[in-house]
């Protein structure tokens, strides 16, 4: 265990659990410096071949932790004026440290996902090399209808244009069988056999050597980077800063440092799609 994720070894694969279930695994920058060292632990590991992230509780990850963000933006601008340079540096942390490490990994890393997979938790996912989901997981971008916008940029290209836009313009999140029928997912299996179903997948991946395995997934990344994956993510997170900073964006942030809960209904009530559970 290290602090906020649990992590274990056996047949290969070393399983990391994001594992703050109080709190829905968001995302604080403690959560990201322990996935960070875990994954650095499993890739100095010659016993371990692949990596299988998932969420503790009952859900993956509901992304960040928005009543630790709105404090964040409060305190750092405390009345100074918005600097989109140290905001861009404090998102970067994340974007490039934690969740690219996961793209980076020479040892593929296979997210399992179940519940909400929601925000920046779909970073998480998305930064991963496969996905396995359960039938009736919820991912999706809330934030795209006010205070975010995706920093990382693998909506596009995992899904292309007309997909990415559907879920960007719109908020809306898929579920788990949807999500294998667009190509975002390898996988959708029950929530009782997911944890099975993952698992199983990864020992596959497993029993290939480590260097055939960095051989493949440099190779695959290699087309995505030369799609200038880097360009947009740079924009993605210039974008969500301003997100966090629009007018609409600043009266989230307001009403969240009130009540988390009652910002995020008015955000979503037009919608029709406040407090939906997986289903």
């Amino acid at each position: 265990m290290t602090g906020t994720v649990a992590y274990e070894v056996g047949d290969g694969v070393a399983t990391l659990t994001l594992n703050r279930p109080e709190r829905l695994n968001t995302i604080t920058p403690e959560l990201a410096r322990d996935v960070l060292d875990a994954v650095t632990r499993a890739n100095d590991d010659d016993a371990v071949h692949a990596m299988r992230l998932r969420g503790a509780g009952r859900v993956f990850c509901a992304g960040y932790d928005i009543d630790w963000g709105a404090r964040m933006m409060e305190e750092a601008e405390s009345g100074r004026p918005w600097d989109p340079m140290a905001d861009l540096r404090n998102m970067s942390r994340f974007v490039f440290d934690t969740y690219m490490a996961l793209w980076r990994s020479p040892k593929p890393v296979i997210a399992q996902v179940h519940g909400f997979c929601v925000g920046g938790g779909t970073d998480f996912a998305l930064c991963s090399d496969l996905i396995v989901c359960a039938e009736d997981a919820r991912i999706g971008y809330p934030p795209a209808r006010v205070w975010g916008s995706p920093t990382t940029a693998m909506w596009t290209y995992r899904l292309g244009l007309e997909r990415s836009k559907r879920l960007l313009l719109t908020g809306d999140p898929l579920d788990g069988r949807t999500a294998v029928e667009w190509g975002l997912a390898s996988e959708c299996h029950p929530e009782a056999e997911l944890d099975d179903k993952a698992m199983a997948l990864c020992r596959r991946v497993a029993l290939l050597p480590s260097n055939q395995l960095h051989m493949m997934k440099v190779l695959v990344n290699q087309t995505i980077e030369q799609m200038g994956l880097n360009t947009t993510q740079l924009i993605g997170t210039l974008l969500d800063g301003a997100a966090r900073h629009t007018p609409e964006g600043a009266a989230f942030s307001q009403a969240a440092l009130q009540d988390v809960r009652a910002a995020v209904r008015d955000r979503d009530a037009p919608f029709g799609d406040y407090g939906q559970e997986p289903r």
